[in-house]
Protein backbone atom coordinates (compact mmCIF):
# COMPACT_ATOMS: atom_id res chain seq x y z
CA UNK A 1 0.00 0.00 0.00
CA UNK A 2 1.27 3.43 -1.13
CA UNK A 3 1.39 5.74 2.06
CA UNK A 4 -0.48 8.64 0.79
CA UNK A 5 1.63 11.05 3.11
CA UNK A 6 4.59 10.96 0.33
CA UNK A 7 5.25 13.53 -0.87
CA UNK A 8 6.37 12.19 -4.63
CA UNK A 9 3.25 10.01 -5.36
CA UNK A 10 0.30 9.04 -3.89
CA UNK A 11 -2.45 6.41 -5.21
CA UNK A 12 -5.26 7.39 -7.69
CA UNK A 13 -6.74 4.05 -7.71
CA UNK A 14 -4.56 1.21 -8.49
CA UNK A 15 -1.68 4.16 -9.94
CA UNK A 16 0.76 5.69 -8.25
CA UNK A 17 0.92 9.72 -9.45
CA UNK A 18 2.25 12.87 -8.44
CA UNK A 19 -0.19 14.76 -5.74
CA UNK A 20 -1.15 17.67 -7.93
CA UNK A 21 -1.94 14.67 -10.78
CA UNK A 22 -4.39 12.91 -8.14
CA UNK A 23 -5.90 16.39 -7.46
CA UNK A 24 -6.71 17.32 -10.65
CA UNK A 25 -8.02 14.09 -11.54
CA UNK A 26 -10.33 13.20 -8.56
CA UNK A 27 -11.82 16.88 -9.28
CA UNK A 28 -12.47 15.83 -12.87
CA UNK A 29 -14.34 12.25 -11.54
CA UNK A 30 -16.16 14.44 -9.36
CA UNK A 31 -17.27 16.81 -12.14
CA UNK A 32 -18.31 14.25 -14.20
CA UNK A 33 -20.35 12.58 -11.59
CA UNK A 34 -22.20 15.02 -9.83
CA UNK A 35 -25.43 15.33 -11.62
CA UNK A 36 -25.41 11.80 -10.83
CA UNK A 37 -23.71 10.94 -7.52
CA UNK A 38 -26.91 10.47 -5.10
CA UNK A 39 -28.63 8.00 -8.33
CA UNK A 40 -25.49 6.44 -8.02
CA UNK A 41 -25.71 5.75 -4.47
CA UNK A 42 -28.98 4.06 -4.33
CA UNK A 43 -28.02 2.12 -7.21
CA UNK A 44 -24.30 1.05 -5.93
CA UNK A 45 -25.51 0.28 -2.51
CA UNK A 46 -29.52 -0.80 -2.99
CA UNK A 47 -30.08 2.16 -0.93
CA UNK A 48 -28.19 1.02 2.14
CA UNK A 49 -25.94 4.20 2.13
CA UNK A 50 -29.28 6.26 3.70
CA UNK A 51 -29.23 3.84 6.72
CA UNK A 52 -25.76 4.46 7.03
CA UNK A 53 -25.55 7.88 7.11
CA UNK A 54 -28.54 7.66 9.32
CA UNK A 55 -26.20 5.98 11.15
CA UNK A 56 -23.54 7.99 10.93
CA UNK A 57 -25.50 11.34 12.00
CA UNK A 58 -26.82 9.26 15.11
CA UNK A 59 -23.07 9.23 16.74
CA UNK A 60 -22.49 12.49 16.01
CA UNK A 61 -25.62 13.58 17.66
CA UNK A 62 -25.62 17.01 16.42
CA UNK A 63 -26.77 19.63 19.21
CA UNK A 64 -28.66 22.93 18.48
CA UNK A 65 -26.12 26.12 18.09
CA UNK A 66 -23.41 23.91 17.87
CA UNK A 67 -21.00 24.51 15.23
CA UNK A 68 -20.27 21.37 12.42
CA UNK A 69 -17.74 21.54 9.64
CA UNK A 70 -19.01 19.19 6.91
CA UNK A 71 -16.29 18.39 4.85
CA UNK A 72 -16.64 16.61 1.40
CA UNK A 73 -20.34 16.97 1.59
CA UNK A 74 -20.76 18.61 -1.96
CA UNK A 75 -24.37 16.98 -2.65
CA UNK A 76 -25.96 17.78 1.54
CA UNK A 77 -26.56 14.29 1.91
CA UNK A 78 -25.00 14.66 5.82
CA UNK A 79 -25.36 18.17 6.33
CA UNK A 80 -29.22 17.69 5.56
CA UNK A 81 -29.72 15.21 8.26
CA UNK A 82 -26.99 17.08 10.54
CA UNK A 83 -29.40 20.39 10.25
CA UNK A 84 -32.07 18.32 11.34
CA UNK A 85 -30.59 17.47 14.31
CA UNK A 86 -30.40 21.48 15.03
CA UNK A 87 -26.42 21.92 14.19
CA UNK A 88 -25.12 25.10 12.60
CA UNK A 89 -23.58 23.32 9.36
CA UNK A 90 -20.99 24.31 6.78
CA UNK A 91 -20.40 22.29 3.78
CA UNK A 92 -17.17 22.26 2.54
CA UNK A 93 -16.19 20.41 -0.98
CA UNK A 94 -13.10 21.15 -2.95
CA UNK A 95 -15.61 20.91 -6.08
CA UNK A 96 -17.80 23.25 -7.47
CA UNK A 97 -19.79 20.95 -9.40
CA UNK A 98 -20.82 18.89 -5.89
CA UNK A 99 -21.29 22.04 -4.20
CA UNK A 100 -23.30 23.24 -6.98
CA UNK A 101 -25.89 20.45 -6.46
CA UNK A 102 -26.16 20.58 -3.33
CA UNK A 103 -27.08 23.77 -3.08
CA UNK A 104 -30.12 23.20 -5.87
CA UNK A 105 -31.14 20.19 -3.63
CA UNK A 106 -31.26 22.75 -0.63
CA UNK A 107 -33.36 25.48 -2.63
CA UNK A 108 -35.67 22.48 -3.50
CA UNK A 109 -36.25 21.39 0.42
CA UNK A 110 -36.33 24.97 1.59
CA UNK A 111 -33.36 24.75 3.66
CA UNK A 112 -31.60 27.98 4.04
CA UNK A 113 -29.79 27.71 6.89
CA UNK A 114 -26.44 25.82 5.82
CA UNK A 115 -23.43 27.61 4.87
CA UNK A 116 -21.32 26.47 1.53
CA UNK A 117 -18.21 26.91 1.20
CA UNK A 118 -15.44 25.71 -1.26
CA UNK A 119 -12.68 24.20 0.60
CA UNK A 120 -9.17 21.84 0.44
CA UNK A 121 -9.59 19.43 3.21
CA UNK A 122 -5.84 19.54 3.77
CA UNK A 123 -5.63 23.13 3.49
CA UNK A 124 -8.96 24.19 5.07
CA UNK A 125 -8.82 28.15 5.37
CA UNK A 126 -10.97 28.51 8.82
CA UNK A 127 -9.09 29.82 11.91
CA UNK A 128 -8.03 27.46 14.95
CA UNK A 129 -10.89 25.62 17.12
CA UNK A 130 -13.60 27.34 15.67
CA UNK A 131 -15.98 23.84 15.01
CA UNK A 132 -17.61 21.70 17.57
CA UNK A 133 -17.87 19.05 15.26
CA UNK A 134 -16.34 17.75 11.78
CA UNK A 135 -17.71 14.99 9.43
CA UNK A 136 -16.56 13.17 6.47
CA UNK A 137 -18.48 10.87 4.34
CA UNK A 138 -16.74 8.88 1.80
CA UNK A 139 -14.50 12.04 1.06
CA UNK A 140 -11.19 11.51 2.90
CA UNK A 141 -9.83 8.47 0.99
CA UNK A 142 -10.16 11.12 -2.00
CA UNK A 143 -8.09 13.76 -0.36
CA UNK A 144 -4.73 14.00 -1.94
CA UNK A 145 -2.75 13.93 1.47
CA UNK A 146 -4.73 11.89 3.76
CA UNK A 147 -2.88 12.49 7.05
CA UNK A 148 -2.73 16.48 6.14
CA UNK A 149 -6.37 16.27 6.15
CA UNK A 150 -6.97 14.33 9.52
CA UNK A 151 -4.50 17.28 10.85
CA UNK A 152 -6.58 19.95 9.89
CA UNK A 153 -9.48 18.27 11.15
CA UNK A 154 -7.81 18.39 14.48
CA UNK A 155 -6.59 22.24 14.20
CA UNK A 156 -10.49 23.53 13.48
CA UNK A 157 -12.04 21.86 16.56
CA UNK A 158 -11.99 23.67 19.74
CA UNK A 159 -11.12 21.42 22.93
CA UNK A 160 -13.95 18.65 23.35
CA UNK A 161 -14.51 18.77 19.16
CA UNK A 162 -15.85 15.20 18.25
CA UNK A 163 -14.50 13.85 14.65
CA UNK A 164 -16.66 11.50 12.45
CA UNK A 165 -15.30 9.55 9.26
CA UNK A 166 -17.74 7.80 7.19
CA UNK A 167 -15.48 5.73 4.63
CA UNK A 168 -15.41 2.45 3.06
CA UNK A 169 -13.19 -0.30 3.64
CA UNK A 170 -12.12 -4.01 3.43
CA UNK A 171 -14.85 -6.34 5.01
CA UNK A 172 -13.59 -8.91 7.09
CA UNK A 173 -16.44 -11.48 6.51
CA UNK A 174 -15.20 -14.48 4.91
CA UNK A 175 -17.01 -15.00 1.54
CA UNK A 176 -19.01 -12.24 1.67
CA UNK A 177 -15.13 -10.22 0.75
CA UNK A 178 -14.99 -11.98 -2.48
CA UNK A 179 -18.66 -11.84 -3.52
CA UNK A 180 -18.17 -7.84 -2.43
CA UNK A 181 -14.60 -7.73 -4.64
CA UNK A 182 -16.57 -9.36 -7.57
CA UNK A 183 -19.65 -7.18 -7.30
CA UNK A 184 -17.25 -4.15 -7.04
CA UNK A 185 -14.78 -4.56 -9.65
CA UNK A 186 -16.90 -5.96 -12.43
CA UNK A 187 -20.59 -4.31 -11.82
CA UNK A 188 -20.10 -1.15 -10.17
CA UNK A 189 -18.28 0.20 -13.73
CA UNK A 190 -21.01 -1.37 -15.48
CA UNK A 191 -23.88 0.54 -13.58
CA UNK A 192 -21.74 3.70 -13.94
CA UNK A 193 -21.72 3.26 -17.62
CA UNK A 194 -25.33 2.52 -17.29
CA UNK A 195 -26.68 5.30 -15.28
CA UNK A 196 -24.50 8.52 -15.62
CA UNK A 197 -22.52 7.24 -18.70
CA UNK A 198 -19.25 6.98 -16.96
CA UNK A 199 -17.71 3.64 -16.02
CA UNK A 200 -13.93 5.26 -15.37
CA UNK A 201 -14.87 7.00 -12.65
CA UNK A 202 -16.67 4.24 -10.69
CA UNK A 203 -13.39 2.14 -12.06
CA UNK A 204 -11.69 4.81 -9.98
CA UNK A 205 -13.82 4.92 -6.96
CA UNK A 206 -13.91 1.10 -6.38
CA UNK A 207 -10.29 0.96 -6.70
CA UNK A 208 -9.67 4.13 -4.06
CA UNK A 209 -10.92 2.00 -1.75
CA UNK A 210 -8.91 -1.13 -2.01
CA UNK A 211 -6.05 1.43 -1.68
CA UNK A 212 -7.50 2.57 1.42
CA UNK A 213 -6.00 2.04 4.39
CA UNK A 214 -7.04 -0.46 6.53
CA UNK A 215 -8.96 -0.12 9.73
CA UNK A 216 -6.37 -0.56 12.07
CA UNK A 217 -4.04 1.56 9.78
CA UNK A 218 -7.08 4.29 9.62
CA UNK A 219 -7.01 4.48 12.95
CA UNK A 220 -3.57 4.90 13.90
CA UNK A 221 -3.59 7.75 11.06
CA UNK A 222 -6.18 9.64 13.42
CA UNK A 223 -4.18 8.86 16.39
CA UNK A 224 -1.70 10.64 14.88
CA UNK A 225 -3.03 13.79 14.02
CA UNK A 226 -3.84 13.87 18.41
CA UNK A 227 -7.39 12.51 18.49
CA UNK A 228 -8.22 10.73 21.21
CA UNK A 229 -10.67 7.82 22.58
CA UNK A 230 -10.45 6.81 18.94
CA UNK A 231 -13.14 3.84 17.65
CA UNK A 232 -13.81 2.08 14.62
CA UNK A 233 -17.48 0.70 14.13
CA UNK A 234 -17.14 -1.63 11.69
CA UNK A 235 -20.69 -2.20 8.80
CA UNK A 236 -20.70 -5.83 6.90
CA UNK A 237 -17.70 -6.54 8.76
CA UNK A 238 -16.01 -3.39 7.67
CA UNK A 239 -17.21 -2.72 4.22
CA UNK A 240 -17.82 0.31 5.67
CA UNK A 241 -17.19 1.43 9.13
CA UNK A 242 -17.19 4.70 11.16
CA UNK A 243 -14.54 6.16 12.24
CA UNK A 244 -14.25 8.45 15.39
CA UNK A 245 -12.39 10.43 17.75
CA UNK A 246 -12.14 13.44 20.05
CA UNK A 247 -9.85 16.76 20.55
CA UNK A 248 -8.83 16.62 23.85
Amino acid sequence: MIDNTSAEQVSFGYQDVAPEEKTRRVGAVFSNVAAKYDVMNDAMSVGMHRLWKDRFVRRVKPRSGEAILDMAGGTGDIAFRLAAGGGSVTVADINQDMLDVGIERAVERGIDTLVWSRQDASQLTYPDKVFDAYTIAFGIRNVTDVQAGLDEAYRVLRYGGRFFCLEFSTTTWPGFKEAYDLYSHQLVPRIGQAIAGDAESYRYLVESIRRFPSMPEFEAMIRKAGFVRTKVEPILGGAVAIHSGWKA
